[in-house]
C-alpha cells in the first residue's frame, strides 16, 4: 500500500494537466425556422391548427410554454384573445415529426397577393457557432 500511493499521485500530477490544456472545439448548430401565412381554425393550450389557402389539410402546430404571441407591431398578445378565424403568421421549427410554434403573428387583415398566387412559407436559417472545450 505504501508503494501504490505514491504512484496514484504521480499519476493524477500527471493527467491533472491534461485537462487544463483541453482542445477547444467550434460547435455549429443550425436552426430552420418557417413561416406560414393562414387562418386559424382551432386554438387549443398546447396547439394551434392552421387553414392555408394553398393547402387542402389543416397543419397543426405545438405550442409550448415559450411560444410567443403578438400583434402586428410586436406588442404581446393574451392567448385568451387568440380564436378561429383570426389571420395569422406562424413561426416555427421542425422537431422530428412535430412543428413547434416559435411565435404567432395575429394579424389585422389577410394577405392579399397579386400574379402567381399566395406567398405561404419562408424559411430563415440562423446558424449558432459555440465553443466547447473537449
Amino acid at each position: 500500500m505504501k508503494k501504490v500511493m505514491p504512484i496514484v499521485v504521480a499519476l493524477a500530477v500527471l493527467i491533472m494537466p491534461c485537462g487544463l490544456f483541453a482542445q477547444q472545439e467550434k460547435v455549429t448548430v443550425e436552426t430552420v425556422t418557417t413561416e406560414t401565412a393562414g387562418t386559424i381554425s382551432e386554438v387549443r393550450p398546447d396547439t394551434i391548427v392552421i387553414r392555408t389557402e394553398t393547402s387542402s389539410s389543416p397543419i397543426k402546430y405545438s405550442s409550448t410554454k415559450t411560444t410567443t404571441y403578438v400583434d402586428e407591431t410586436g406588442a404581446p398578445v393574451s392567448i385568451k384573445t387568440v380564436k378561429s378565424g383570426l389571420p395569422v403568421t406562424v413561426y416555427y421549427t421542425r422537431e422530428g415529426d412535430r412543428m413547434i410554434a416559435n411565435k404567432v403573428v395575429i394579424r389585422r387583415t389577410t394577405t392579399t397577393t397579386t400574379g402567381s398566387g399566395p406567398i405561404e412559407e419562408k424559411e430563415t436559417t440562423t446558424t449558432t457557432t459555440t465553443t466547447e472545450s473537449k
